[in-house]
């Protein structure tokens, strides 16, 4: 892990659609060491202590989540949060650094962002993005580039780029 910065890092995954896309989320963060993963709105989860979905749901949910994890869901730590806008001012006074991974014209491209020693990467729906209310408590947004016809990458694609690109910058 030589080449690996020590920064602080945890993801939040807010409403994300797809069980597989948080799977794979959980696995990549175990890969790159980050401290958490925060799993805020509709965003489907791993079984935890306490669980209040019904046994059926929740025994669904992790199955089809361990395809893509690989035992990550096991692993990595993770939290559920109902209020994003609380979690998100939580770690903002731990001193994270809020960034929304976003397509925006005000975005900073990843590969020039210098991170802190903090930083918490927001991700949002497949679809919609982070919402504008979201993007706005954001410390910044960060985009990464594309260069073929397609504009847009899977979440958990991105998420991949990303947390590799703040994990060795």
């Amino acid at each position: 892990m030589s080449t690996l910065q020590q920064h602080s890092i945890v993801a939040i995954a807010h409403n994300l659609r797809s069980v597989h896309n948080v799977g794979a989320l959980l696995r990549t963060s175990e890969v790159f060491a980050l401290e958490k993963v925060y799993v805020t709105g509709f965003s489907p989860y791993p079984t935890y202590p306490g669980d209040d979905r019904s046994a059926k749901l929740q025994a669904q949910q992790t199955r089809r989540m361990a395809k893509a994890a690989a035992g990550a869901e096991q692993t990595m730590p993770f939290e559920r949060h109902e209020d994003v806008c609380a979690l998100l001012d939580a770690l903002r006074e731990e001193g994270y650094a809020i960034a929304g991974l976003e397509i925006d014209p005000e975005a900073t491209e990843l590969a020039e962002y210098a991170p802190r020693e903090k930083v918490a990467l927001l991700l949002g729906d497949e679809v919609a993005g982070i919402d504008s209310a979201l993007r706005e408590r954001c410390d910044l947004l960060l985009q990464i580039p594309t260069f073929g016809k397609k504009e847009t990458l899977n979440v958990s694609v991105a998420a991949g780029i990303a947390l590799y690109t703040l994990r060795t910058a």
